[in-house]
């Protein structure tokens, strides 16, 4: 329900990442954007133990690299370290992931910029609101990203 309600508070969109703990309700969000209408990019989460979907992947959207992660195979709970180098190693300038439930926007790594977007759905952070992120990709522009609640 919060993801569709997001959906209704951003529209129009192009495309929706989705970083893992769909609990297997992958056709949930593809009836959420339509399918064929919204690009949709998902990654496997700790908790989707069904889902046939990949632990990471990355995707080139208005000419950046993101890599897309849940974050436990990173152990982000520690630290963003081996996501970052992932990144680089994949020539990526965005790194996302999930898996924390907290949003965090981290720019300590000049070549490549960090989210997590928190959880619609079970936020963790001091006061748990379900967040979300909005990214603006412009191809040769600069990456803008806002952290939204519900």
């Amino acid at each position: 329900e919060n993801v569709r309600k997001a959906l209704e508070i951003e529209k129009p969109i192009d495309a929706l990442i989705h970083l893992g703990d769909s609990q297997e309700e992958e056709e949930e969000f593809r009836l959420c954007v339509g399918h064929g209408e919204v690009e949709l990019y998902m990654v496997k989460g700790n908790c989707d133990y069904f889902a046939d979907l990949p632990a990471s992947r990355v995707i080139s959207l208005e000419g950046h690299r993101i890599l897309m992660a849940h974050g436990h195979g990173y152990y982000v709970n520690f630290g963003i370290r081996d996501l970052v180098a992932d990144a680089k190693a994949n020539n990526c300038e965005i790194a996302m992931y999930g898996h924390t439930h907290r949003p965090d926007i981290d720019e300590s790594d000049s070549d490549v910029l960090v989210l997590n977007p928190g959880s619609i759905s079970y936020p963790r952070q001091y006061g748990k609101e379900p967040s979300y992120m909005v990214l603006n990709l412009r191809k040769g522009k600069a990456v803008t990203c806002e952290l939204k609640y519900l």
